[in-house]
This record gives C-alpha cells, structure tokens and sequence, in this order.
C-alpha cells in the first residue's frame, strides 16, 4: 500500500513505466504529492502521460510516432503535433504518382487554421476531415475515396541549448512522405513512399480496444507503444500543434510546455481562480461545480498553457500562481492539481512539478 505525504521534488521525480505491466491495484493518495513529470529540460523531448489514481507515469520520444490510428468505432488518423506535422489531402487516390514539396504545408503564423493542413487541437475527432476533426478525412470503406496525403513530417527534437529560459523544442526538418490509408478489415492499411517514388511500402495497423490509439512510426515502419491504455492516464505533457488568434484569423502555432487532458476516454477538468475567493488549501469536494466540467468534455485544452507565463524580452518564464485545476478522472474521482514549477534550480525549462490531492 502506498501511504504519501506531501513528498520532495526529487523523491518523486517521475519515471517511465509500462502500461501494460500487470501490477496490483494501488491506493490512491489520501494527502497529497509533489510530482516531477520527466519533460527532459528546454527541449522536451519526451511526451509524459500521468495517472493520478496511481501516480504512475509513462514517458515517451515525442520523435518516435508519426500516426495514431484510432480504436474507437469510427475509422479516424491523427498526426503528431508535437513534431509540427502538417497534412495535405491530394487530388488522387494512387499513390506511385509522383508529388512534389509544397512548401505552405507547415505550422506556424502564415498558415490559416482553415487550410485544415493539422488536426483539430480540441481533440475531437469527428468531421469530415481538413481540420474538421482530424486532418485526415475519416477512412472509407471505399477504397477509391481515400486520398494520397501530403505529409510534411515536421521536426526532429531539437539538441541546441538555449538561453536560460527559453525553449528550443524544434530540430532538423524531418522531410516529406507521401500517405494513404485504407481500411484492412476491422483496422487499417497504411502505404507510405517518397515523393517521387513509383513503388511504396504498405503494412496493417489493428484496433486494440485497451487504448485510444495505435501509433505508427514511418521510420522504422512499425506500430510503437505510445499512450498507457486509455483508462490508465488523466494528463498529457508535450509540446503541441493549437491554433492562435493572428491578424483577424486563427493560425496554426506551436507551444511548448503544453498539457492535454484525456478526453477520449472521458477525463474532466476546470480551472479555479483564487480571485474568485476560492484557495487551493481550502478547497474540498463540497466545492466542487459539476457544470464547470461541460467545456473539457469536449476540449482537451483547458489547462493547455494556461497554467503557465511564457515569458518574453527581459521576463523569464513562470507558473500562474493565481489558479488551480479540478481534475474528474475517468473512475470518477476527484482531484485538486496546483503547479509549482516550471524550470529546474537554473532557471532551465522544462522541468515541471505539481502538487495534488484527492477529494474525498
């Protein structure tokens, strides 16, 4: 049995464990915990899913996914944000045609939300694809409907140490493939090439209930443990691919230090301001607002990069000292989560903390 209290940063510094190890049930923490969820420093390499019931946490290369194709009973595809992937759906349905870069594919200030070149960042998959939902329109059961993509598969993790403060998450540009997938039975078939290539290589991805997605590496052309299944993780740590508010449109942009709730399987959140008199000491299950829950229920961005200032000229980076979260997890329970950290004792980024506890 697990008895915590309200632990050191270091005693708890979070490490990646598998989700399928078949472990014996834990008690949840009656008190509270100071957890360090493993980012990995200015860059943020890695992807951190955190189970509060358990504590436990997985940790990921962000680099090492490109696809997740969905176990739900639709057919639907994402790509992976956190690397700046970008998407464009092609006029034809055969693949050995030849294509060439199209440079306006790509995140950033000149590309308008609307192109739907990125999936929603809501999270919501449902839509007729190009942004409505996923980028990739949801797979036909008619092979001809479904198009040739344009991938541009974003960047590598970058290795540049930046200045104290800042974040360098994006590397080397990680080049160009060309996708399409079709449905194989009750999963599905994805064929992959270079651009200019006449021959591509094709390979079955299946459903596996258990978990919200089964992702897909291009580079090592396999399926890839990413996510703990779906009923075994509340928050999402990652670098991430949202829309922002520029010059009278939304555009597509990236954000470092990013939290994502599991909306697929049915986690809540909120977020509470002390201004509004309520303080994170004092606040107990009887608190709790169930309606503030309806947003996040159908947005996984609510704590997003809320939680934090990103800085700027002159001003280093720092938590919101002002607010704090109440988390529904998918068993039902209830936590209050206040963040503490955002760097290391060096002013690095990239080095989370939180404190939470359960509300009984």
């Amino acid at each position: 049995m697990k008895k915590l209290l309200l632990l050191s940063f270091a005693f708890l510094s979070l490490t990646a464990c598998s989700s399928d190890d078949d472990t014996p049930e834990v008690e949840i923490p009656t008190v509270g915990a100071v957890l360090q969820p493993t980012v990995g420093g200015p860059n943020q390499p890695n992807q951190v899913y955190l189970d509060l019931s358990t504590e436990e946490s997985k940790s990921i290369n962000r680099s090492s996914w490109d696809f997740g194709f969905s176990s739900s009973s639709d057919f639907r595809v994402v790509i992976n944000g956190s690397l700046k992937m970008a998407i464009k759906k092609l006029a034809t349905s055969d693949i050995t045609v030849s294509q060439e870069i199209d440079n306006t594919v790509n995140v950033g200030f000149d590309t308008a939300a609307s192109l739907g070149y990125v999936d929603n960042p809501t999270g919501i998959l449902a839509g007729a694809g190009a942004g409505v939902g996923t980028a990739i329109a949801e797979i036909s059961a008619t092979d001809a409907d479904n198009k040739v993509y344009l991938v541009n598969l974003g960047f590598d993790i970058s290795t540049t140490k930046p200045s104290t403060g800042s974040a360098s998450v994006d590397g080397t540009a990680r080049g160009w493939k060309k996708v399409r997938i079709l449905r194989s039975g009750n999963g599905y078939k994805i064929q992959y090439a270079d651009l200019t290539s006449a021959t591509f290589t094709e390979k079955t991805v299946s459903k596996d209930a258990a978990y919200n997605f089964t992702f897909f590496s291009l580079t090592t052309g396999n399926t890839v443990s990413v996510e703990p299944e779906k009923a075994k993780w509340d928050l999402n740590f990652t670098t991430f691919t949202n829309y922002t508010p520029y010059q009278g449109q939304d555009v597509t942009y990236g954000y470092a230090d990013f939290i994502t709730t599991n909306v697929k399987a049915g986690t809540q959140v909120y977020q509470v301001l002390v201004a509004d008199g309520v303080s994170y000491a004092d606040f107990t299950k009887a608190k709790i607002v169930e309606t503030n829950f309806t947003t996040s229920s159908t947005d996984q961005r609510i704590i997003g990069a809320n939680w934090r200032n990103g800085g700027g000229p002159g001003t280093l980076p720092s938590i919101r000292t002002d607010r704090f979260y109440v988390v529904k997890d998918v068993a039902g329970n209830y936590y209050k989560v206040k963040f503490l950290a955002l760097t290391n004792d060096a002013g690095e980024r990239g080095y989370p903390s939180l404190e939470y506890a359960i509300l009984k």
